[in-house]
């Protein structure tokens, strides 16, 4: 068996987190109602009837149970259970001119990382009894605006986004049009809005300084496009810890990717096997797992030896990580943490006026596994 991923297994890094969070919706509040047997759902005037009470009773059961004599409640109540009655929460919220539902834009649904960083927002969310939307930009604008303006008309209590550019003005309009929005593992160059993100150029020093320390001279960075700021960001520390060990610039071998992603990894390690022996790197740091885990693949499709001709460490320490079959050494980010943290910051937003906006900047740490170490 080959002692890393299969194309099928790394198919599956990325398919099976599409399939649970594509659309993923946690729904505590109740909407709409199940069928009448006549293709109509039960309603409120349905149970008034059946429990022989007039609509504002039923109205009061729902809203202000307490007052409500406790055998009117209970009739009603089990008119409601024998209809098989939902509430229209939706209809509910609209009138009150308030939504019990938040909204998180994640950049790709298929990396690992943002889901994590969405199941610490859905336990935010759910603390506070709200429901959650998940959309997926899939890193294209034209689908990251689309999905504002739905989520706004849908009248959500707020959006958390990460988003293809931090700096993109839509998210301006949205915020001035009444809607919170936080941005998630991203940096704006003003405070114009919460932003929760990680250190990455510290990241990326880490990483190369765990190379460096091992003893190795000529090192590659695999990531890209350069348009991500993270991309850049890791990039720059990893120069920085070169420079700060005086190693010459060229020493840095990069390799640039067209995404952060398995099948891009695996190219990356056709094009560092295509080097001469002179320039080829002993050591790769790549900008996220997912390319870590296509390069770590390539090596071994190649036979090439892990960490013994090539050391590999990833960013991100996704859960693919630690069980690779040769465990990769990886930057962590708390992506929970993350997660719960950006949530937290617009729940407190939406319901305080007053609500001074918060830069809040995770340190990451590195995690050392036989990739590096072997």
């Amino acid at each position: 068996m080959d002692p890393a991923l299969t194309d099928a297994d790394s198919a599956g890094v990325e398919s099976r987190v599409l399939t649970r969070f594509s659309h993923y919706v946690s729904m505590k509040n109740g909407q709409g109602g199940p069928s009448d047997g006549a293709g109509r759902s039960a309603s409120v005037k349905d149970v008034a009837a059946a429990a022989r009470v007039s609509l504002g009773t039923v109205s009061n059961v729902l809203n202000r149970p307490e007052r409500v004599s406790a055998a009117t409640r209970e009739r009603v109540e089990r008119a409601m259970t024998d209809l098989g009655f939902v509430r229209n929460e939706s209809a509910r919220q609209l009138r009150a001119g308030r939504s019990k539902t938040v909204a998180y834009v994640m950049l790709d649904a298929t990396n690992p990382f943002f889901t994590d960083v969405a199941h610490g927002i859905e336990e935010a969310a759910e603390k506070a009894d709200l429901s959650l939307y998940i959309c997926n930009s899939d890193q294209r604008t034209d689908r990251e605006h689309s999905y504002l303006s739905r989520l706004e008309e849908q009248r959500v209590q707020g959006i958390l986004i990460t988003p293809n550019d931090p700096d993109d003005p839509a998210l301006d309009e949205v915020s001035r049009r009444g809607t919170p929005v936080v941005i998630v593992d991203r940096v704006r160059g003003v405070d114009s809005h919460c932003s929760v993100a990680v250190d990455d150029v510290l990241g990326g020093r880490l990483a190369v300084d765990h190379l460096l320390d091992l003893g190795h001279e000529r090192i590659a960075f695999v990531g890209g496009p350069s348009r991500i700021g993270q991309v850049r960001d890791r990039l720059a520390g990893a120069r920085q810890a070169m420079e700060a060990a005086g190693r010459s610039p060229e020493d840095l071998v990069v390799v640039a990717t067209a995404a952060l992603t398995v099948a891009e990894g695996r190219e990356a390690g056709d094009r560092i096997a295509g080097l001469t022996k002179g320039t080829r790197p002993t050591a790769a740091f790549c900008a996220n797992d997912l390319l870590a885990l296509g390069l770590l693949q390539r090596c071994v499709t190649r036979g090439t030896k892990v960490p013994e001709r090539l050391a590999i460490v990833g960013y991100d320490d996704i859960e693919f990580a630690a069980a690779a079959a040769v465990p990769l050494s990886s930057v962590r980010q708390p992506r929970r943490e993350l997660g719960r943290t950006a949530a937290e910051l617009l729940i407190a937003e939406a319901s305080d006026p007053s609500h001074v906006h918060q830069q809040v900047t995770f340190t990451p740490e590195l995690v050392a596994r036989t990739s590096t170490l072997g």
